[in-house]
């Protein structure tokens, strides 16, 4: 499936992206539009975008409402929805001690990468490392 977020993506879309690829949707592709006409215009599945089902809803990002409704309970999944959380959306409700670090990688790396498909790229091997690790720190 063709699978649509808002271009220069950033912390949940890179993380949402990686999550859809790995757990959803292996054979996903993506595409950037900069609302949901656009991405309707490119008849994909938006996310990340403002109003669409996989967005930003009751207090969640749109990580955690992709983990919610595909019914995806790994706990280093939702490890990492913590993380992603308290980056986006800056509201230290899980007070994860990972989020500021996370948060400054994917920063980092969208001011040295310009071409949003090689972003996506770079940030699934990094969120490839994460999950391994976040796997091995569970109880």
């Amino acid at each position: 499936m063709l699978w649509v977020t808002r271009p220069r993506p950033h912390l949940d879309r890179t993380a949402s992206a990686w999550l859809i690829r790995r757990f959803v949707d292996r054979d996903a592709t993506f595409a950037f539009a900069p609302d949901p006409e656009g991405a309707g215009a490119l008849d994909g599945i938006p996310f990340d975008l403002r109003g669409v089902e996989l967005g930003h809803h009751k207090g969640r990002c749109s990580f955690e409402t992709i983990l919610h409704s595909h019914g995806l309970t790994d706990p280093a999944l939702h490890e990492i929805a913590a993380m992603v959380h308290d980056a986006d959306l800056d509201d230290e409700k899980f007070g994860s001690p990972e989020a500021p670090g996370l948060d400054a990688m994917i920063r980092g790396l969208g001011l040295v990468i310009e071409d949003d498909h090689e972003l996506l790229a770079l940030a699934d091997r990094l969120y490839d490392g994460l999950y391994l690790w976040v796997q091995r720190t569970l109880p």
